[in-house]
C-alpha cells in the first residue's frame, strides 16, 4: 500500500472530527465515502466492527477509533499545538463521549426511546451543556484561549445537538457555547472537510483533503 486510506461517512460526528484532524495535519488520504446500510466489504475485512472512521495507514496499520485517528494525525503534524494539555483534553473528551453522547442519541432519536418525551430527553442533557457554556465563559475555547484537541473532538456532537431543534437552541441562554459553535461552523477547516462525495461502492474515491476525484479506486 502506497497511500493512507480513509473510510468515512460525511455526517457522522466521529468521522467529522477525524477528518478535521487529518486535514489540519495536512495528511493526504484516499477518501472512500460510504453509507452505513451498505458498507464496503474491503473495509469490513480490515475492521469487522463496521463503524467509521477507519484509517488504514500506508504501512497497513488499521486505526478504527476516531480519537486514535486524531491522535495519530496530530503526532505526525501539529502546527498550532492542539495537543497542548493533552491529558485535560482527553479527560474532557472521554467524559463527554461516555456521558453526553448517549443522552444526545436519546434526544435526537426520541421516537426510539418513548419512555420519555423529547423535551424530557433534552432536559437530561442540560447539565453538561451548561458546563460547557460555563467553561467558555472563562476562556475563548474549552481549555484556554486557543483551539485544542478537545474543541475539535467535541464540536461535531454539539453541532448535532444544536440542529435537533436549532430554534430552541438559539433562544437558550448558552451565549458562550452558541458563539463558540458559530465560530466552529464557519471555520475554514470544518468547511474543507464537508463536501458531498459520491459513494465508494458506486466506484468513486477522492484525494483528501483536496477533493480531487481519483480515476479508479485503489482496491485492496
Amino acid at each position: 500500500m502506497s497511500k493512507h486510506i480513509l473510510y468515512t461517512f460525511r455526517r457522522c460526528p466521529y468521522a467529522i472530527r477525524a477528518r478535521m484532524a487529518l486535514a489540519y495535519a495536512n495528511i493526504t488520504c484516499e477518501l472512500r465515502e460510504l453509507i452505513l446500510k451498505d458498507k464496503p466489504q474491503d473495509m469490513l475485512k480490515q475492521s469487522p466492527k463496521g463503524t467509521v472512521p477507519v484509517l488504514i495507514t500506508a504501512d497497513g496499520t488499521v486505526i478504527d477509533e476516531s480519537l486514535d485517528v486524531m491522535q495519530w494525525a496530530l503526532q505526525q503534524n501539529d502546527p498550532e499545538h492542539w495537543l497542548t494539555d493533552q491529558a485535560n483534553s482527553l479527560h474532557l473528551i472521554q467524559n463527554f463521549d461516555k456521558n453526553f453522547k448517549p443522552l444526545l442519541d436519546r434526544y435526537k432519536y426520541a421516537d426510539r426511546h418513548p419512555d420519555l418525551s423529547e423535551s424530557e430527553h433534552r432536559e437530561a442533557t442540560l447539565d453538561m451543556i451548561t458546563s460547557l457554556d460555563q467553561r467558555l465563559n472563562q476562556n475563548k475555547y474549552l481549555l484556554d484561549q486557543q483551539q485544542r484537541f478537545a474543541d475539535v473532538a467535541i464540536f461535531p456532537f454539539i453541532r448535532q445537538y444544536a440542529f435537533v431543534d436549532k430554534a430552541w437552541f438559539d433562544q437558550m441562554p448558552f451565549v458562550h457555547l452558541q458563539k463558540w459553535l458559530e465560530n466552529q461552523l464557519k471555520h475554514p477547516l470544518f468547511l474543507k472537510v464537508m463536501p458531498k462525495y459520491k459513494l465508494y461502492n458506486d466506484g468513486f474515491s477522492y484525494s483528501f483533503p483536496d477533493g480531487q476525484t481519483l480515476q479508479k479506486p485503489q482496491m485492496n
